[in-house]
């Protein structure tokens, strides 16, 4: 097994390799953590009992999130909790409460007490201790912590052509599943996934896509309520599906252990997997996204500005992360000045 980080601005895409097969993937933006699992002193803001909790204050750039509790404290309480989930689909960090430690005190105001896992400290625990990380960049390297530096190799080029395919692949809406094609649709209640086929497909095509189904879903980091149209079945025969979708969960060993629901009225494969940090496709359409896919441009295509001018989300974006614009200038000897042009549609942008 073999770890290989492959460095952009802002931006290290990691995979995790067993005989060159992809075992799992993430992406993890250093200057911008997401802040799942992070441990805080939050202060309560407002109680929302239609939405079974309250609105709190943390400290740093996040700003604030959401608890769930129906018995929480009153209004500009402290408490000490954990993110649950990360800010997506819209929504901002979830936390849940903690019992507070016996050595610490709650203070006077909110504080994050101990920072969560990094995407690469996911990807860690699911391989051994003497798992080689493969990196291409002298910066990064010196970024990591001190304890993994003697399992460090360089290489000019973590990511092959393979590899490159197949990171770009996880970015498309549909995948290749085994006999079939998954076309896969988030939206913000769910996802939708519609199995299909060039040729008709039977019961046994179905069964075959599951593995390779329940493996892109957790490479995309797929998340909360799926709903999975198979291809070919009949209505009457759609519920002996379901324990077959079991199973391949089971074999699967996902870490967010997903779970197969059953079958809804309408004949669709139901299954939920619990939602932590934001899915693939959203980290690169978000604003940040976009931001640095812009000086990632600018070093690909090599153009010339210190400029950069683009909508006020993509800007703001680029101003809270405190790796990206350096990453551009170790690059390139760029040093980048922000404007912010509230009238240009979402994708434009300008380097002057």
């Amino acid at each position: 097994m073999e770890i290989r980080l492959a460095s952009a601005p802002g931006n290290v895409r990691i995979a995790l390799l067993k005989d060159d097969e992809l075992l799992d993937v993430a992406l993890w933006r250093p200057g911008a953590p997401d802040g799942w699992g992070d441990v805080h002193i939050v202060r309560i803001t407002a109680h929302a009992p239609h939405l079974g909790g309250a609105f709190v204050e943390l400290a740093g750039p996040t700003g604030s999130g959401f608890m769930k509790g129906r018995k929480l404290p009153a209004e500009g309480s402290l408490l000490y909790a954990q993110v649950t989930r990360s800010a997506q689909n819209g929504k901002g960090l979830r936390l849940r409460a903690l019992p507070l430690p016996n050595d610490m005190e709650l203070g006077d105001s909110p504080r994050l007490v101990t920072p969560g896992p990094t995407p690469l400290d996911d990807i860690l625990q699911q391989a051994p201790a003497d798992c080689p990380l493969i990196v291409d960049d002298a910066a990064l390297a010196a970024r990591l912590p001190a304890s993994l530096h003697p399992r460090l190799k360089r290489a000019t080029r973590s990511f092959d052509e393979v590899l490159e395919a197949d990171w770009a692949a996880l970015l498309s809406p549909d995948a290749s599943v085994g006999p079939l094609i998954a076309r896969i649709t988030p939206t913000p209640a769910l996802t939708a996934i519609d199995l299909d086929a060039h040729q008709n497909p039977d019961f046994a095509a179905n069964l075959a896509c599951f593995g390779p189904l329940l493996r892109e879903i957790r490479l995309r980091n797929l998340s909360g309520t799926l709903l999975i149209d198979p291809a070919g079945v009949r209505s009457n025969k759609r519920p002996a599906l379901v324990p077959f979708l079991r199973k391949a969960a089971d074999k699967e060993q996902d870490p967010l252990q997903p779970r197969i629901t059953g079958i809804t009225p309408s004949g669709l494969l139901e299954m939920t997997r619990p939602r932590h940090r934001a899915p693939l496709h959203e980290l690169y359409s978000s604003p940040h996204g976009q931001g640095l896919a812009i000086l990632q441009r600018i070093i690909s295509e090599g153009l010339k500005g210190d400029q950069l001018h683009a909508p006020p989300a993509i800007i703001r974006a680029l101003e809270a992360d405190t790796v990206a614009l350096k990453d551009l200038f170790h690059t390139t000897g760029q040093s980048l000045t922000l404007h912010s042009h509230p009238v240009s549609p979402s994708p434009c942008w300008s380097l002057s």
